[in-house]
């Protein structure tokens, strides 16, 4: 008996799978998955971000994946949650002491997390390079689509790294 059931959930999940594959034909809606990379253009650490769901470690590295759509469409958006760590290079206690878990209780405290939707550049067809998620300062955030990596000149984003926080920032 055990058998047939498994039979049935399989088949009901070959058809599943066969429908939704399906419903994805067509070349509008074609997806693909790329590369989530982040890039900090600031003094605080990004302790991890997500866009659209999709985790990732923080502010300098890649992590697979996120899935987009191969052709650019209008309206693509990204919500990007991420959680910042104002102060990285605190002076701390030695590892493992009950002195630093004290310390990492009142350190976190600090930690701050925000969120932000952002239009996704257009890409020309199948040009896209993953998505690239650039921190910067005043809890601002920009993404690029570009191949070209940051500091090349053809790259779309020019702020630099390393930016202190204004004493005030623009709303």
């Amino acid at each position: 008996m055990g058998l047939s059931i498994r039979r049935m959930l399989l088949r009901s999940l070959y058809g599943f799978l066969g429908v939704s594959l399906l419903g994805c034909s067509s070349a509008d809606n074609e997806m693909a998955g790329g590369n989530i990379r982040a890039v900090n253009h600031t003094l605080g650490a990004i302790n991890w971000f997500s866009v659209n769901g999709y985790r990732a470690h923080g502010g300098g590295g890649s992590s697979c994946c996120i899935v987009m759509p191969i052709k650019w469409r209008p309206g693509l958006k990204a919500h990007i949650e991420w959680e910042v760590d104002p102060d990285p290079f605190a002076p701390s206690p030695p590892l493992g002491t009950d002195e630093f878990r004290l310390f990492m209780q009142k350190h976190q405290a600090n930690y701050r997390r925000h969120s932000a939707v952002v239009d996704i550049p257009e890409w020309s067809g199948t040009e896209s390079c993953g998505l690239k998620v650039h921190f910067l300062v005043c809890n601002q955030i920009k993404v690029t689509t570009s191949c070209w990596g940051y500091g090349s000149p053809n790259n779309p984003i020019k702020e630099p790294k390393q930016m202190k926080e204004p004493a005030v920032c623009k709303n």
